[in-house]
């Protein structure tokens, strides 16, 4: 069997590669807390499980469903993206309810690059940009994001990467791993130098509403006509809802249009009881985030104090579901505190080095677990270090 150049160039994506070994320990009769991956661990509202429930009982539910989404469920985006991000969006040309975010990386990769094409992609950070990039034959160019920038993009420094083959730019914001929030100014200027050079921007916005008491701020409002750039957005994070796989991509008629088409040709659509659900969760009001978000900061306080135990040094002011923090002695590798964690205390923690050149030096613990389960981690890691 000979298998296309990327098959065998692209590796196994790495919570994917790791997880197998958390499940293999598991087997072997260890009990491993998992503060790795960022799958919320506390279920949905029932609103939205009912909705589903509902849904699946309509024989009509059961046969496919419209390639571009439920209007139903365009709607229920536009008025919540309004209610969160005060944006004013066309339901019918604006929206397009995607299989998680992550397939709108995919799809806005095949939308805009060509083999050849550059891509600029922040390090650190989300894998995924620049190995799908990888995949379609496009050319990954890395910008840096540092702590002396807080970890914003050096205008400068792009200023220097951008070529006549550039055509698109990945940023995420609130940012992941590093828990940075950017300001309107912020996208401003990213859009002027988008609009400067004809790059086209988008912002991955899954964590606006995870862990941040700050004003939630999208790119589009920054765009009076949305031709530069885009935003997706998710339900996985702030609705708790990441196996259920609902993402969504926001911009212009053009761009849903053309991406639209690429989709048809990808996918039959989203089981119509998971856009009801999805619905649902849309709907949900204030309560529900305040609640969830009370529940993260306390969690983070504790990650906090698994960063002290560990002697890093972090930044206070982190958004969303992880603490991002820097390994302050140089002589220790990440690579092996986190393997002693894990083989020793049975925790398993992110190397920063995943994300890139610039997370070399860190460690990222999700807040994807109970506040039992962080004392005990902290206690398991006491028992290590001691």
């Amino acid at each position: 069997m000979k298998l296309a150049e990327r098959a065998q160039k692209t590796p196994e994506y790495y919570f994917s590669k790791k997880l197998k070994e958390v499940a293999s320990l598991r087997e072997q009769g260890r009990d491993i807390i998992n503060l790795g991956i960022g799958s919320p661990d506390h279920p949905t509202s029932e609103k939205v499980i009912q909705g589903l429930i509902d849904s699946v009982k309509s024989p009509s539910s059961h046969g496919y469903a419209p390639y571009g989404g439920l209007p139903s469920l365009k709607s229920a985006i536009k008025n919540w993206h309004a209610k969160h991000f005060g944006t004013e969006l066309n339901e019918q040309t604006q929206i397009l309810p995607l299989a998680g975010s992550k397939e709108g990386i995919v799809l806005l990769s095949l939308a805009f690059l060509n083999p050849g094409d550059e891509v600029l992609v922040p390090d650190p950070g989300y894998p995924a940009y620049g190995s799908i990039a990888n995949m379609i034959g496009a050319n990954v160019v890395k910008y840096d994001l540092t702590s002396d920038n807080h970890w914003l993009p050096d205008f400068s420094q792009l200023e220097n990467l951008v070529g006549e083959n550039t055509k698109l730019m990945w940023i995420n914001y609130p940012h992941m791993p590093t828990g940075t929030d950017a300001g309107e100014e912020t996208f401003k200027e990213l859009l002027k130098f988008a609009k400067k050079h004809n790059i086209f921007l988008c912002n991955d916005n899954p964590y606006s509403l995870v862990g941040n008491s700050k004003k939630h701020v999208s790119i589009l409002l920054s765009d009076t006509d949305q031709s530069n750039c885009a935003e997706l957005n998710s339900l996985s994070k702030c609705l708790n809802m990441a196996g259920w796989r609902v993402g969504m991509l926001l911009g212009s008629p053009e761009l849903i249009e053309a991406v639209t088409r690429i989709k048809t040709n990808m996918d039959s659509g989203m089981f119509i009881p998971i856009q009801e659900g999805a619905i649902e969760a849309l709907k949900l009001d204030d309560i529900w985030y305040e609640e969830n978000n009370k529940l993260y900061a306390t969690r983070r306080d504790l990650a906090f104090k698994i960063c002290d135990l560990l002697d890093l040094s972090y930044e206070d002011d982190q958004v969303g579901m992880f603490v991002w923090a820097k390994v302050k002695n140089d002589e220790m590798e990440v690579a092996n505190i986190v393997d002693d964690l894990l083989y020793k205390a049975g925790v398993f923690l992110t190397p920063g080095f995943i994300f890139g050149k610039n997370g070399e030096r860190h460690i990222r613990i999700s807040l994807c677990a109970s506040e039992e389960k962080l004392i005990e981690a902290y206690d398991r890691i006491k028992e290590v270090v001691k």
